[in-house]
């Protein structure tokens, strides 16, 4: 067993139940006495703190660093712009910038030959650290409107412990988000349920998975509903089922109220238990 692992609990998908495992999990795991970490990477809409309901302790604002025009330097090269692949910076008679465009990865201050161009941070959000019930916890927020997540989801990231068990909650898709959120951890979990929505999204975050090389399994939710396609899928393919979640509708009436299913009903928290169970089982193969 190796002194730390990072875990991502992702689906390809919205409303398949991920923050529901990913919560419960660490919950689960902090009342085995695991020293664990809940990490919000869903940084344009984090709701894990809604079941956690953690005591923040710490803010952090994060930006990127973003080009600036002096005034009276630029002579109208272009070289900026021809450098910058993301259409960033446009020139007519003088370099114009679109911050939230810019990568920030300073390739224009480099190529400028006048030296024209500066860079200044810009933040684009918050990484908040707190606990809650044993459980450390980390969540990004990131500012409306601003278009870019992967920054912020690797300032989230870095805040990861040492030893222990990291669990990060990933945005739903197979967008740049979940891939920098999920890649380089020692394992991710997939939330699926048996629907043809929930097989055809789970297909394209497999596809996703494979091509980052990491170890994966799956979790169907709400198992008892729809048909037996995901499963066919998992096992053509060669995917652990790592657990099958029953339709339970007092996890829902939980749910609405902020609550955590294994929090709300006991028999939930064996639930979880053996998730992990299967879950550790995987990792250390």
């Amino acid at each position: 067993m190796k002194k730390s692992i990072t875990l991502a609990i992702a689906s390809g998908k919205g409303g398949t139940g991920k923050t529901t495992v990913a919560v419960n999990l660490a919950w689960t795991l902090a009342g085995l006495g695991r020293p664990v970490q809940y990490l919000d990477c869903d940084v344009e809409e984090p709701n894990g703190h809604i079941f956690l309901k953690p005591t923040i302790t710490a803010s952090e604002a994060v930006g990127i660093l973003v080009p600036v025009v002096e005034e009276g330097t630029c002579t109208g090269c272009r070289k900026c712009s021809e450098v910058c692949e993301f259409h960033a910076i446009a020139v007519l008679e003088k370099a114009l910038v679109f911050p939230e465009l810019c990568h920030g990865c300073g390739g224009c201050t480099l190529a400028c030959p006048s030296g024209a161009l500066r860079e200044q941070k810009r933040t684009i959000g918050v990484v908040e650290t707190g606990q809650s019930s044993g459980v450390a916890f980390v969540q990004g927020r990131m500012n409306v409107g601003e278009p870019m997540a992967p920054p912020l989801i690797r300032a989230v990231k870095k805040k990861a412990i040492p030893s222990g068990v990291a669990i990060f909650d990933a945005p739903p898709g197979t967008s740049c988000p979940v891939v920098t959120t999920v890649r380089d951890t020692d394992y991710i979990v997939l939330v699926t349920e048996p629907t043809p929505f929930g097989l055809n999204d789970l297909t394209l975050a497999v596809e996703m998975i494979r091509k980052l090389g990491v170890r994966h399994g799956v979790v169907i939710n709400r198992a008892e509903s729809g048909d037996q396609r995901v499963r066919d899928y998992c096992a053509k393919a060669g995917i652990p089922v790592l657990a099958e979640l029953p339709d339970d509708r007092r996890v829902a009436e939980a749910y609405s109220r902020g609550e955590m299913a294994a929090q709300a009903l006991p028999e939930w928290q064996t639930v979880f238990s053996t998730l992990w169970n299967s879950m550790e089982e995987n990792i250390c193969r």
